[in-house]
């Protein structure tokens, strides 16, 4: 922390504009203040042993020194919780997502001109982003003071209605899985996949991911895991043997007709600051599946997916949280057991088992 207890942030990007950009956006939350600015990672490593900030936002492509290899000397030399800020391509994508294999915690795209709500979405979520790094590290709840004017942050109600109170569902006996992650999720989830049989029921998955992440990242973890995973699609059937990835900036809903499961993808707006959002997937799953689900809430910043898991359990599903221990911020499975939403509390390694298990 600085001086007046605010988290540090150090800006490597070899823009200048971008740098300027960022610095506005950092600094207009009350709780971070930019300790530093660097073109390249050789300055940067000057600024770290002068005024050591508690967070680092990291360009991945930049002259003299590429970003995996600085992340790679500050993870072996001196860790710092890293947030990558990339450009939306495909190959800043797949650098991302190694970075974040070595040790990122976080990835944010670079912010860019656009609409007013636009823009404050994407500043919402870039200081929530930090925010969530500096937890990774210090797992320490903060106080925040005055902020500037926040949007509503809007439930599940925004993009679909709670279930009838005794709202008939038709049986079936196929299982489906929903699972719901942010901070530190891209590694808890490989972990989670890798560990599931090849014919494991289907699985629903949000990970708060910017958008053109999404997909790299489960073409990534397709190459990994015996099941098949791919970003969805709208309409795409939830079937054994695949898991299904919500894609960045869009939300996605678990739907049934008839016996079939599928998903739906909406651009409705922002909830639980989140789009996608936990509680939209588990709000659909607690309707549209209930004793059928599964859920499963992992490592993450905040309380998304609290609520959501809540229904589901009324509607009958199993819930698991990811424990404390292996969690790299104990945020969201936090509230979900705090709101009672969860019946089993567990380490990483034994959540795919005991899906299974239940499963069957």
């Amino acid at each position: 922390m600085t001086a007046s207890g605010k988290i540090g942030v150090l800006i490597v990007d070899d823009s200048a504009s971008v740098r300027q950009m960022m610095t506005q956006i950092l600094e207009s939350d009350p709780d971070i203040e930019v300790v530093g600015t660097a073109a390249d990672p050789y300055i940067a490593v000057e600024r770290i042993r002068q005024n050591p900030p508690d967070v680092i936002t990291l360009d991945v492509e930049m002259p003299r020194m590429d970003g995996l290899t600085f992340l790679d000397r500050i993870m072996s030399q001196h860790p710092i919780p890293t947030v990558i800020c990339s450009t939306l391509t495909e190959a800043g994508s797949d650098i991302a997502l190694q970075a974040l294999e070595r040790g990122a915690v976080e990835i944010i795209t670079k912010p860019r001109l656009g609409t007013q709500e636009f823009f404050e979405e994407s500043r919402f979520r870039i200081c929530e982003t930090i925010k969530s790094a500096a937890r990774a590290r210090l797992r320490k709840l903060r106080i925040n003071r005055a902020a500037p004017h926040v949007p509503p942050k809007l439930t599940a109600d925004a993009v679909l209605d709670r279930a009838p109170a005794h709202g008939a569902m038709i049986q079936t006996t196929e299982k489906v899985v929903v699972v719901g992650a942010s901070t530190g999720g891209t590694e808890a989830l490989r972990e989670f996949l890798e560990a599931m049989p090849a014919d494991c029921p289907g699985i629903v998955i949000v990970q708060h991911m910017p958008e053109q992440f999404t997909a790299r990242f489960a073409e990534r973890l397709n190459q990994m895991c015996r099941p098949t995973v791919k970003e969805a699609a709208d309409g795409d059937s939830v079937i054994r043997g695949q898991a299904l990835i919500a894609p960045g900036n869009r939300h996605v809903l678990l739907r049934r007709s008839g016996a079939r499961y599928y998903v739906e993808i909406n651009d409705g707006p922002l909830v639980s600051r989140h789009r996608p959002s936990v509680d939209v997937l588990f709000r659909s799953a607690a309707r549209f599946g209930g004793r059928n689900v599964v859920g499963v809430i992992m490592t993450g910043m905040g309380d998304d997916g609290a609520h959501g898991m809540l229904e589901m359990k009324q509607a009958g599903a199993a819930n698991i949280a990811q424990d404390e221990n292996s969690c790299v911020v104990f945020g969201m499975p936090a509230e979900a057991i705090k709101l009672g939403g969860v019946d089993r509390v567990l380490p990483l390694d034994r959540i795919a088992p005991e899906v299974v298990r239940l499963c069957h």
